[in-house]
């Protein structure tokens, strides 16, 4: 009986791992990359169709970020000076977060509504495409806009407005999800060089905040920033105007920068993920999806498996890692520690063999 107690003792980690929570983070992350890359290659083809009124070529992954005026597009000064912004606007949100909370929660809110719109649209689509003849609604200055967007878009606004109001961890992480979708489609790297600098980079920063922080402002700036909840902005207002009696319950509220999910076997825990580890590793992954494209329209593809999944298989492998790093040393991991290696070094790998193969042809 005491041997059986140890064992499961000494296992526990493993246990650990297979919650509902850690299983709920694992499958929704990588269905967040792949839905987002997805998508960003379909913005890709129909902005190209508008441009040339064809749907049969395909060009390089390079130069198609240039057919969508929307769509940013990395270089490498703005990979390199990535981290630093970062770091800089945690700083921000680290030493003036009490003041400023405020303009956070409400500059988070608009920009999430947007994000959510942009995630519910192929589904607000599918459901007005049977009563909707496609066209598009002025609203004078504020632009044109099909049903199908104004019912994203209001759907967005109530999920956003009820989030206020209750605080709700589940229409956080819905808002979450379509800030992730939303940055991997519109948002896009031009080559495997700036894809390298950015995510070495952005390892290097969160190393950094993560370990090392401590040591310099006594705390860790990463998790204390994260976890840090907000005042409620109807709260605030209600007290200004006095009358706190109506709305005086309003709950804090915890900005959509990450993911949590609870556990069903253990009431209270909840496990968490930055979308910062799910949106730049999900860039990368968008980028070879896009050069995958390109090579099968070349007719270049000699394998089942592609660059997208040799990356998204490494994603996998690297969540996993740090999902068992932080058990073992029951502390805060940076999951960019695990998440780059594990997704670039096989990437670079499978073209290094690919390009030998080609050569020894």
């Amino acid at each position: 009986m005491a041997d059986t107690q140890q064992q499961t003792i000494e296992y526990q980690w493993a246990y650990s791992i297979m919650d509902s929570s850690r299983v709920s983070t694992f499958i929704i992350s990588m269905l967040l990359i792949v839905y987002g890359s997805f998508r960003s290659l379909n913005m890709e083809q129909e902005a190209r169709d508008r441009a040339n009124g064809s749907t049969n070529c395909l060009l390089n992954p390079a130069a198609q970020v240039q057919t969508d005026s929307s769509v940013q597009t990395l270089d490498t000064m703005q990979a390199l000076c990535l981290p630093l912004g970062a770091s800089i606007s945690l700083l921000v949100m680290f030493f003036f977060f009490d003041s400023m909370q405020m303009l956070f929660a409400i500059c988070t809110a608009i920009i999430a509504t947007v994000a959510l719109a942009f995630l519910l649209l192929p589904m607000c689509q599918y459901i007005i495409r049977p009563c909707s003849d496609g066209n598009k609604i002025s609203f004078g200055i504020c632009g044109r806009f099909t049903s199908a967007e104004i019912l994203s878009f209001s759907m967005s606004v109530f999920i956003v407005c009820i989030w206020v109001l209750t605080g709700h961890w589940l229409l956080m992480d819905a808002m979450g999800m379509g800030l992730c979708v939303a940055f991997i489609a519109f948002v896009r790297l031009p080559s495997l060089k700036v894809s390298t600098l950015l995510l070495t980079g952005l390892l290097i920063y969160d190393v950094f905040w993560v370990f090392f922080s401590s040591y310099i402002f006594s705390t860790n700036v990463m998790v204390k920033v994260a976890t840090r909840p907000a005042e409620n902005p109807v709260s605030i207002m209600a007290k200004k105007f006095h009358i706190g009696g109506v709305v005086k319950e309003a709950p804090k509220l915890s900005l959509p920068g990450k993911l949590v999910f609870p556990s069903i076997h253990n009431t209270g825990h909840f496990s968490m993920l930055g979308l910062g580890d799910i949106v730049m590793p999900g860039l990368l992954l968008c980028f070879v999806l896009r050069y995958d494209a390109y090579k099968k329209a070349q007719g270049l593809t000699g394998s089942r498996l592609t660059y997208f999944h040799c990356s998204l298989l490494g994603y996998f492998l690297g969540l996993l890692t740090a999902t068992v790093s932080s058990e073992i040393f029951k502390a805060a991991q940076p999951a960019l520690l695990y998440l780059v290696p594990f997704t670039l070094l096989p990437l670079l790998t499978m073209a290094y063999l690919k390009r030998r193969e080609v050569c020894n042809r």
